[in-house]
């Protein structure tokens, strides 16, 4: 088994969520008493989330280099960033190191595909809806066609995940708010929505929507779990 380095604290309550889904996934691939080898760098989120409001990522870059050296030199075999966000320096993060980053859009991609749907819709924070980082890798890696929600609803959105969803609080008004945007993707041609902040979860499942809901942070580990246990 490959030891996995995570980059966590963005933030700390989804952090635990990847830590023991990945230990799920493995114990239930080898059974008995297996779990996941990995090194957890856990940051102090109000840094992170001042830079970002800041603009600062090249602040935010240099940080999250130094982080994959060090778990690189503490013996990791490879990386995931628990954060969709965070995707967005993970080519530059990529660059300085000798092992591989699991990307959390490929991994995503390669399960839309699986389901045979071409035109999917992406919700998270900000950064990651109005930035091309992810819409562009799915539209140009893998032909999917990407939607999104209006900037109004977009505010909506990334003020329910930094407010409400990162102090671990679930307000049904914001429940039905997210419910209503998903609503208005499919009535865009969505055929199926990307969950793409690991808080969204929380106030969304498949119980909510017939359409297809793809759990990043499960599909994440998944391939993390899969990457580990390959020889």
């Amino acid at each position: 088994m490959k030891l996995l380095g995570l980059i966590g604290g963005m933030n700390w309550e989804s952090t635990i969520e990847y830590y023991k889904t990945l230990n799920q996934l493995v114990n239930e691939r080898l059974g008995g008493n297996h779990s996941a080898k990995v090194i957890i760098y856990s940051v102090d989120f109000e840094e992170i989330l001042s830079l970002e409001v800041e603009n600062r990522w090249d602040l935010i870059k240099e940080k999250m280099i130094d982080i994959s050296v060090s778990l690189e030199k503490a013996g990791a075999q490879g990386i995931a960033i628990c954060s969709n966000t965070m995707h967005l320096i993970a080519e530059d993060l990529q660059s300085r190191i000798n092992i591989p980053i699991i990307n959390v859009i490929d991994a995503t991609a390669e399960e839309i595909q699986k389901n045979k749907i071409k035109s999917i819709g992406l919700l998270g924070t900000k950064f990651t809806m109005e930035g091309d980082f992810y819409k562009k890798r799915l539209e140009n890696k893998y032909g999917l066609k990407v939607l999104v929600p209006d900037r109004e609803d977009i505010e909506t959105i990334n003020d329910i995940i930094y407010t409400e969803l990162a102090h671990g609080k679930i307000n049904l008004d914001s429940k039905k708010e997210i419910k209503r945007i998903v609503e208005k993707l499919v009535i865009g041609g969505a055929e199926g929505v990307i969950l793409g902040c690991t808080e969204l979860p929380m106030i969304i499942d498949p119980n909510d929507t017939d359409l297809p809901l793809f759990d990043t942070l499960e599909i994440h580990m998944n391939k993390a779990m899969e990457f580990s246990l390959k020889d």
